[in-house]
């Protein structure tokens, strides 16, 4: 009889995990937006500015998930960095795709919760300008690098040459986290602001920018 009982207990605890795996929510999906901070040269040429994101992908527990993300990052130029470097009419932005892994720290406080962020992307930043023609004698300026603006041995562009617009692909990688508060009037949806730190190896130098998004994770 004891035997039967510590059966049935340990078969009703089976019970009681498995429908608490299965709680949680399979898929997790993501959107927002906000500021972004930039790093090296896009702190130099662009200083802050605006980003936004979404994203989509499956929790394999309540700890752990997966999701591929989409960012879009403005990279205008500041006004100061136009005028000074002979960029008029300049325009920017850096996208990207991302595979991240989540960890969820396991405990909550009331609706309060936390997590981690990682991963690894692909990075196309891109700029233009209104076509033009250097000439003899023009002084190259530093954020032309990123037009990949042809240079002699004396630091000067080569002309003849054109100044358009210009996009390099690059691979990089990203790290965060956030926290996020559960709204109870809308089932499963959390508010969530989130600081993240994205690095992507461009051949003209490292493209670093620190987004801070606040959206809805769900």
């Amino acid at each position: 009889m004891r035997n039967r009982i510590l059966f049935l207990l340990a078969f009703c605890g089976l019970v009681a995990s498995a429908s608490a795996q299965s709680n949680f929510n399979r898929f997790n999906f993501t959107a927002g937006g906000g500021p972004g901070v930039g790093r090296g040269d896009v702190a130099s040429f662009v200083g802050n500015s605006f980003q936004s994101v979404v994203g989509g992908g499956v929790n394999f527990s309540r700890l752990f998930g997966v999701d591929a993300e989409y960012m879009y990052y403005g990279l205008n130029f500041r006004p100061n960095v136009i005028q000074s470097q002979s960029l008029s009419g300049q325009s920017g932005h850096m996208q990207s795709i991302s595979l991240d892994g989540i960890v969820t720290v396991p405990r909550h406080l009331g609706n309060l919760g936390a997590y981690g962020i990682f991963g690894v992307g692909f990075y196309r930043r891109s700029v233009s300008v209104p076509s033009r023609s250097l000439q003899a004698g023009t002084v190259y300026e530093p954020a032309w690098r990123w037009w990949d603006i042809n240079r002699d041995i004396f630091g000067n562009p080569i002309t003849p040459q054109t100044m358009s617009s210009n996009s390099k692909d690059a691979g990089g990688f990203n790290y965060g986290g956030g926290v996020t508060y559960r709204l109870n009037h809308l089932g499963n949806a959390k508010l969530y602001i989130e600081g993240r730190y994205h690095r992507a190896y461009h051949s003209d130098g490292k493209t670093i920018v620190m987004p801070i998004t606040v959206g809805l994770r769900w």
